[in-house]
């Protein structure tokens, strides 16, 4: 069920530590990670999740640790796999918790995750900073988990922009009205085609089609069957990892190329370009980021030397920043006791540098500062529509499947 894995360069500092006859507790910070290595979300975490969590222990500890008042301490990661279930993820914080005694956690992977186990996560009090979760539920989880922070952005903000653009595109009689909206049946899903719904009718766009399917289902030709004989102008799907090269699949297959292609999550994956090619050359997902911002290419660079992969264009470098945020904290309070850096977390004046920028959070823990919507342009996934950040391109037409 459960695998742990402990960096090389902590394992060595333990090794150190111990030759030295000093406690573990003064030299190194435990570190506990669960998320899908298995399941249908393992390989959305594969790309976004697990490797920016290793990395930033590796550049941690290779810096020599963080700095905690007068000591050094480097960082041992625990890693259990959640199976892409929610039973085991809160399973998984509870073992972390008692009987690998870790310092911190880092919050899990994707929306249904993080919701599954904000309660474990705050009956243990330990700080919750996530940058795979998005909802609208933010208000009232951190009303009722104050130690969860939130630094991806909201349901209905994402929803907003990419009506937006599309009202940008109708005006420009660039597309018509004709919107075909489908979504995965889980807690992000069914959230963000519900807000979307909402907000394309009130700007005048007709929902032809409307469809959802079970998290996993990999069999989509019904659904891009559907949508393409509804004719519409517009295709949005808030997608998963899986289904979202299914979609792609299909409709590549099917020949269904409205002027607007946009499916969520994986849209920004490097494997997604891998898979399809120029095919993919107009595509719109979420996120996004400034790809020609200097610190975005450093982080893409070392993330390749050491993962040897590319990140996402959205959600690895969110993933990142969160371990950036916590460190800073923890580097600010000169403790590593949870609630002395809960405490500073929550002070809304701070603000921490990261890899996405400067971030802080509001009275709802969020960050107010993200991407929203993203388009494959000349190979590349930019940032279209945003929130608080620079660096934003004009939105382009989908010319079909080459």
């Amino acid at each position: 069920m459960y695998r742990r894995t402990f960096t090389q360069l902590a394992a060595a500092a333990v090794a150190l530590a111990a030759g030295a006859g000093m406690s573990l507790a003064q030299d190194t910070i435990r570190m506990g990670a669960a998320a899908p290595q298995t399941g249908p979300l393992a390989g959305g975490a594969t790309v976004t999740h697990w490797p920016a969590v290793r990395l930033w222990v590796h550049q941690t500890n290779e810096a020599g640790g963080l700095q905690v008042g007068d000591r050094r301490m480097t960082i041992e990661l625990v890693e259990y796999d959640d199976q892409t279930n929610p039973q085991q993820a809160i399973q998984a914080a509870q073992r972390l918790a008692t009987q690998d005694q870790v310092d911190f956690m880092v919050a899990p992977y994707s929306t249904g995750m993080n919701l599954a186990a904000a309660p474990i996560f705050a009956q243990l009090g330990y700080p919750m900073i996530t940058g795979t979760a998005v909802t609208d539920q933010q208000p009232a989880l951190a009303q009722q988990f104050p130690n969860m922070f939130f630094v991806l952005g909201r349901t209905s903000v994402m929803a907003e922009d990419t009506a937006h653009v599309l009202v940008g595109m109708r005006d420009r009689g660039e597309i018509g009205n004709r919107v075909a909206l489908v979504n995965v049946a889980d807690a992000f899903g069914i959230e963000m085609a519900g807000i979307s719904r909402g907000v394309l009718e009130e700007n005048g766009f007709e929902i032809v089609y409307e469809s959802s399917y079970p998290l996993g289902t990999q069999d989509l030709a019904p659904v891009i069957d559907g949508a393409k004989a509804a004719t519409p102008d517009a295709f949005i799907a808030w997608s998963y990892p899986g289904d979202t090269f299914a979609l792609t699949d299909q409709a590549i297959v099917q020949n269904f190329a409205p002027h607007v292609f946009f499916t969520a999550v994986a849209t920004a994956f490097p494997g997604y370009a891998a898979r399809f090619g120029d095919q993919i050359e107009g595509v719109m997902g979420m996120g996004g980021v400034n790809a020609d911002d200097a610190a975005f290419q450093a982080f893409a660079e070392a993330h390749m030397e050491f993962a040897g992969q590319a990140p996402d264009y959205w959600a690895s470098a969110a993933t990142y920043a969160t371990l950036e945020i916590l460190g800073q904290a923890i580097e600010a309070t000169g403790s590593i006791d949870r609630a002395t850096v809960l405490a500073y977390l929550q002070d809304r004046s701070h603000e921490y540098e990261t890899i996405l920028g400067p971030v802080n959070f509001n009275e709802n823990n969020d960050n107010e500062r993200y991407w929203t919507v993203g388009q494959w342009q000349d190979g590349v996934f930019r940032g279209i529509a945003a929130r608080g950040r620079d660096g934003a391109v004009a939105a382009e037409l989908f010319d079909g499947w080459n």
